[in-house]
């Protein structure tokens, strides 16, 4: 129909959730394509070719998307989605994460080890502090409080996506993404690479926390305590 607003959600600057009728800017939403097979096929880097849908980047609006069978109608074609695609997703999200955090790495933009971070710390060099989501409660109480200490107070998730990005990854995550063994605590400094990694998490943690009413709601993402520095 040349009125449905899904005709021409790929153009302008706002996008059109097709659970919410909502509409956002392509950087809070996700883009979803048919493959050849009509499988729905997650586009996190909004890249892929063809015909595009938008989901309001929630895992809860992707299940109800799955749920109601919306897809179709979007892609003007018999689309399938598995029933784990919010699943796949959350997967994709956090590959892409550790893949940008990988790539401060390389840019020296990454510090790890409790001393090394505290030292970082003194010198003023720490934007934010990440750590394992198993890390133990005392380790971070301690950076935080040397955080504070040295005026460098960590940031909200919503002006600086510390609060949201310190507590994501496990140990083992963060071990295979810095090609390191036991990364426990880790800071990131000034820039473009580290920021770039920030941006991602706050869209994993949104995306793993947003309700299906909410897209873009706040995070308020807890790490489990128990794994020592």
């Amino acid at each position: 129909m040349a009125g449905d607003p899904v005709d021409r959600d790929e153009d302008g600057p706002e996008r059109s959730c097709i659970v919410t009728r909502a509409k956002g800017a392509p950087e809070t939403m996700l883009r979803f394509v048919a493959g050849p097979d009509g499988a729905v096929v997650p586009d996190v880097r909004r890249r892929l070719p063809g015909r595009g849908v938008w989901v309001g980047a929630s895992q809860a609006l992707v299940a109800e998307a799955v749920k109601r069978q919306l897809f179709s109608r979007g892609l003007k074609t018999k689309a399938v989605a598995e029933p784990s695609l919010s699943g796949v997703v959350d997967d994709l999200l956090a590959a892409d994460a550790l893949q940008s955090l990988a790539m401060a790495n390389k840019a020296g933009a990454v510090t790890t080890g409790f001393f090394k971070v505290e030292a970082a710390l003194a010198a003023g060099e720490v934007a934010a502090l990440m750590h394992a989501n198993d890390a133990a409660e005392d380790g971070i109480r301690k950076l935080a409080a040397a955080q504070r200490r040295h005026g460098r107070p960590c940031p909200t998730a919503e002006d600086g996506v510390a609060d949201a990005a310190i507590k994501v990854f496990s140990s083992e995550q963060l071990d295979l993404a810095l090609g390191r063994t036991n990364v426990i605590h880790a800071a990131l400094a000034e820039g473009p690479a580290g920021n770039a990694f920030l941006v991602r998490c706050r869209r994993l943690v949104r995306y793993r926390s947003a309700p299906a009413s909410e897209p873009e709601g706040r995070s308020d993402m807890k790490g489990r305590a128990g794994r020592s520095a």
